[in-house]
C-alpha cells in the first residue's frame, strides 16, 4: 500500500457496522453537562467509569437507542474552553428520521430557551436539513436529517 492508494481500495479494511458505538467528550463541569444533555437530548446516566490515569466519565444513554455519550473529567485538564480550531473534535451530529422532526427539535429547543441556528437546508456537500447548537462548553452539535 502506498500513501496514494487507500487500504479500502485494496480490500484490506475490516468491516464496521456503520454507526458509532459511543462518543466521549471532555467537559469542564460534568454535573452541568449531565443536566444539559439530559434536558436537551433526553439522555440518562448509564454508569460512571473511572479513568486509570485519574478522572472519570459519566456515561449517558438515550433510552431505547444504542446511543452512548461519555462526559469525561480528566484530572490534568486545565479547563480551557472548547475551540474547534484546535486539533481534536470539530463537532458532532445526531441524526433524525424525517425533516418534520427538525420542526419538533426547534420547538423543543425554543421551550428550553436554548440558542440555535434554526433549520438550515444546504445543498452542499449534500442535500440535508440541520439545526446547529452548542453545549455548555461550546461544542458544536448538529441535529441532521438527510
Amino acid at each position: 500500500m502506498t500513501a496514494t492508494e487507500p487500504a479500502a481500495q485494496q480490500g484490506t479494511v475490516p468491516a464496521l457496522l456503520g454507526h458509532y458505538h459511543h462518543l466521549g467528550i471532555t467537559v469542564t463541569d460534568v454535573v452541568a453537562s449531565e443536566v444539559w444533555y439530559s434536558e436537551v437530548f433526553g439522555m440518562q446516566r448509564a454508569f460512571v467509569e473511572q479513568h486509570p490515569a485519574g478522572g472519570y466519565a459519566v456515561v449517558l444513554q438515550r433510552p431505547g437507542t444504542g446511543l452512548f455519550l461519555g462526559l469525561d473529567h480528566h484530572d490534568g485538564n486545565p479547563g480551557e474552553p472548547f475551540d474547534e480550531r484546535r486539533t481534536g473534535l470539530d463537532h458532532f451530529s445526531f441524526a433524525v428520521g424525517s425533516r418534520a422532526e427538525l420542526d419538533d427539535w426547534v420547538a423543543h429547543l425554543d421551550r428550553l430557551g436554548l440558542p440555535h441556528s434554526g433549520i438550515k437546508e444546504p445543498d452542499l456537500p449534500f442535500p440535508c436539513a440541520l439545526i446547529v447548537l452548542r453545549d455548555p462548553d461550546g461544542v458544536q452539535i448538529e441535529i441532521t436529517w438527510t
